[in-house]
């Protein structure tokens, strides 16, 4: 169900649980500033999630809030992950859904990296 990313974060979200070791995941890479581990639904091949260690609801609540330090850390981050996965050439996809219209469902920011495999249109028309 996607979520209002105006809302308080919530600790009890799954993310924040995987963060705090309650949810097992399928860990990827972890540093100071960001954890990443396999999807457990895959949409393609390739399918990491990355999330910053701080409480952000979303990329909005991440911006306007998080120190300049943990913006470089989390993206640096992303971009390690996509570099161990083999993923920069040919080519990948990363994507943070926002909101309802964005299709967020869980209320921690998140980035999904996609790979592995062409992965066609940007967006799918209905």
């Amino acid at each position: 169900m996607p979520i209002d990313p105006t809302l308080p974060y919530n600790d009890e979200n799954i993310f924040a649980k995987i963060l705090r070791g309650e949810i097992p995941s399928n860990k990827v890479y972890e540093d100071d500033w960001a954890f990443a581990f396999e999807d457990i639904n895959p949409q393609a091949e390739i399918h990491t999630l990355v999330i910053p260690k701080g409480r952000y609801v979303s990329w909005d609540d991440f911006s306007a809030k998080a120190s300049n330090e943990e913006i470089g850390g989390f993206v640096r981050a992303v971009g390690e992950v996509a570099r161990m996965k083999g993923l920069v050439e040919p080519g990948f996809r990363m994507m943070a859904n926002i909101g309802a219209h964005g299709g967020q469902e869980v209320p921690h920011l998140h980035v999904h990296i996609f790979g592995g495999e062409p992965l066609g249109p940007m967006i799918c028309k209905k």
